[in-house]
């Protein structure tokens, strides 16, 4: 078994590599959930939802969402007052009334999670980081924000000033992730945000120790190329983290000690040696992931580095 540990737009893309590489039934994938969000009373989890629809075939190729949706109740709702800054799509909406009913009969979102899976059609086993609510609170000088406030409705502007999860130490892992890191054969730190997306799931007491114990089983992916985050705004986010440095390099370090091993792009083989030193092993690749074949390229390549 393969566990894969993911946020969202390039999480789900390397995901899907790795779904084309060793099959879905192969792949356990921990998804980020401090993005989670209630939206007109909805609960809305944005990071699992691209996870599942990309592995689906069903994500718009905007990179979110369901494809070819229509936003005729976010206009309706706009028609009537209400903000309609985030993106909700009809068809998407589905999904959001599923898992609020759900909830509202007393599942947890590890069931809800694997219940919209199987009705999709997805195989591969995804599991929230959490059946806790954890929420990211991004605090900037015009005041503190939800995480999607802050990326969307903000559109990630304003400098941040402190990065928070609320819930973080009362958050326990979802039922099997700790046996599905102590069970996998190898393990992948997906392209993710180092901070608001792979941070917070590590942040979950139990996760960053158990994943520490598998660290020559694990490759991590830099989600950072030529010094700019390849997906949104990761720079701003290590900043606000306290991190004044966006590099591979400092990729490796945030992850020395639960990955032994470092896919970096092959434009940023200069820093190998910076790699080196943090005391992982580097390995150059492609880490651009433009179509699905370049997907499952950068996929053979993060596992055959710990084969």
């Amino acid at each position: 078994m393969i566990l894969a540990l993911s946020g969202g737009t390039g999480g789900a893309k390397l995901l899907d590599g790795l779904a084309q590489v060793a099959g879905q039934e192969a792949l356990t994938a921990v998804i980020n959930t401090g993005d989670d969000a209630d939206f007109y009373g909805l609960r809305v989890c944005p990071d699992l939802d691209i996870c599942t629809y990309t592995l689906a075939g069903v994500v718009d190729a905007r990179g979110w969402g369901f494809a070819d949706d229509s936003f005729r109740c976010l206009e309706g709702l706009a028609t009537y007052g209400l903000e309609a800054w985030f993106g909700l799509g009809d068809r998407d909406l589905a999904t959001h009334l599923y898992r609020t009913v759900r909830r509202g009969e007393g599942a947890s979102l590890s069931q809800i999670t694997a219940e919209l899976a199987d009705r999709l059609g997805v195989s591969a086993r995804l599991l929230p980081m959490s059946d806790e609510e954890v929420r990211t609170r991004i605090r900037t000088p015009g005041g503190v924000r939800s995480f999607q406030e802050y990326l969307v409705k903000h559109g990630a502007a304003e400098e941040i000033e402190r990065i928070e999860l609320v819930g973080i130490e009362e958050a326990r892992p979802a039922p099997g992730l700790v046996e599905a890191i102590a069970e996998a054969e190898r393990i992948v730190i997906c392209p993710s945000s180092p901070v608001v997306s792979i941070g917070t799931i590590l942040a979950v007491p139990g996760v960053r120790p158990a994943l520490a114990a598998r660290r020559e089983r694990t490759v991590a992916i830099s989600p950072i190329i030529g010094g700019r985050p390849v997906e949104g705004p990761a720079d701003r986010f290590l900043a606000g983290a306290g991190y004044t440095e966006c590099s591979a390099a400092q990729m490796a370090r945030l992850y020395a000690d639960v990955a032994a091993v470092f896919v970096l792009d092959a434009r940023d083989a200069d820093e190998a040696e910076a790699v080196a030193a943090a005391g992982v092993a580097p390995v150059p690749a492609d880490a651009l992931m433009p179509d699905r074949p370049a997907r499952a390229r950068l996929a053979a390549a993060a596992l055959e580095a710990v084969a």
